[in-house]
């Protein structure tokens, strides 16, 4: 989950523990005599500095990541968390843009925000013209925000260039389910040139694979060819979610009062060939649904002496559902109000049966 670290602009953003054995990594690594300026003297002086190039890189990695949560949020899409953890950042955008073109724009936001840091580090070096460790300052923040720009704009998912050739491919063909698979083994091919480089016989330089930096680019492409993975397997499950509906998965549901035994409820709806118990009031309107998993605990001895309405959980406004839900619809509505069953209803209101949820769980285990 993460350690929760601030919420600009009412975003919450979380920082993995793992950041903090990483970050000091880093930190020793960056610290190394010959790796920093020799303006740049004395240990103490080089982990200094150090830590504020770490720091730094994530400040710019949370602004870039700020970028893309503002514009989703721009155009009414939720965020849920910005994650701030070893190789990076990640927004969690709950919904996925509609149009091609947020697409891109909420994509393209990242490398632009991560371009004008850049842009306003060389501003201020021309400006101050400073020296010494102020100067060696800007020049990473400088340096540290073309990488992330340039970088992240490499057209392959799961990076922000791989999202941009995602919304261009769908723009031109219209189907976002295809352009997404194709943007996400654009990112394998990536993956094996980032390895093929470090790995290349005979290649000199501080890319070899006997080098951090070599090394760097073998985990990054490891991350790239499974973070792609998975959003091929997101692809294929999208592609089947259509099937997952709600009327199709629906239990037949019988009323009964609360104050009916258990034995008799289970009776009446084994004539009835219906698998769920609806309590409902004296009105007749639904209160609760009993729970298949505390019926199915209770001894059968113990049935005739308990009261159905006993087993049952009082209808939240989250567990009663519209019987035409289905697909990614269906999925968010159970995400958002978790529990066993469900009421589904027809828009007129009256009761359609009930979702259990071991159904959906079945259903979307086969897709």
């Amino acid at each position: 989950m993460g350690i929760m670290v601030g919420r600009p602009f009412g975003i919450p953003v979380y920082i993995s523990p793992y950041w903090f054995v990483v970050a000091a990594v880093l930190v020793v690594l960056y610290s190394e005599p010959g790796t920093l300026p020799g303006s740049v003297n004395g240990p103490v002086a080089r982990y200094a500095v150090a830590a504020i190039v770490v720091v730094l890189l994530y400040v710019c990695v949370l602004l870039h990541e700020l970028s893309h949560s503002i514009v989703a949020r721009a155009f009414r899409l939720p965020v849920r968390r910005i994650l701030l953890w070893p190789l990076g950042g990640f927004s969690e955008i709950e919904q996925e843009p509609p149009t091609p073109g947020q697409e891109f724009l909420i994509s393209a936001a990242g490398p632009a925000m991560s371009l004008a840091l850049a842009g306003i580090g060389y501003g201020l070096i021309e400006l101050l013209h400073t020296q010494g460790i102020p100067r060696v300052v800007l020049d990473r923040l400088v340096l540290v925000n073309l990488v992330v720009a340039v970088f992240n704009l490499l057209p392959g998912l799961p990076l922000d260039g791989g999202r941009v050739l995602r919304a261009g491919i769908w723009k031109v063909t219209g189907q976002p389910g295809q352009s997404t698979v194709m943007a996400a083994w654009a990112g394998r091919i990536l993956a094996i040139v980032l390895v093929a480089v470090p790995l290349a016989p005979g290649l000199a330089g501080r890319l070899s694979l006997d080098t951090d930096y070599g090394l760097w680019l073998v985990v990054v492409a490891v991350f790239m060819w499974m973070s792609a993975g998975q959003v091929l397997r997101a692809a294929k499950i999208r592609e089947k979610l259509p099937a997952l509906q709600a009327r199709t998965l629906a239990r037949r549901a019988i009323p009964i009062p609360s104050t009916l035994p258990l034995a008799e409820a289970i009776r009446r709806a084994d004539l009835a060939q219906a698998r769920a118990l609806v309590v409902v009031d004296h009105d007749a309107k639904p209160i609760a649904i009993v729970n298949e998993g505390a019926v199915m605990a209770t001894p059968e001895q113990r049935r005739p002496w308990i009261d159905a309405g006993t087993l049952a959980r009082t209808l939240d406004p989250g567990m009663i559902l519209s019987a035409d839900l289905s697909g990614m619809d269906l999925l968010e509505a159970v995400r958002k109000s978790p529990a066993s069953e469900y009421l589904l209803v027809e828009p007129s209101g009256q009761v359609y049966g009930v979702l259990a949820a071991s159904d959906l769980d079945l259903a979307f285990g086969r897709a």
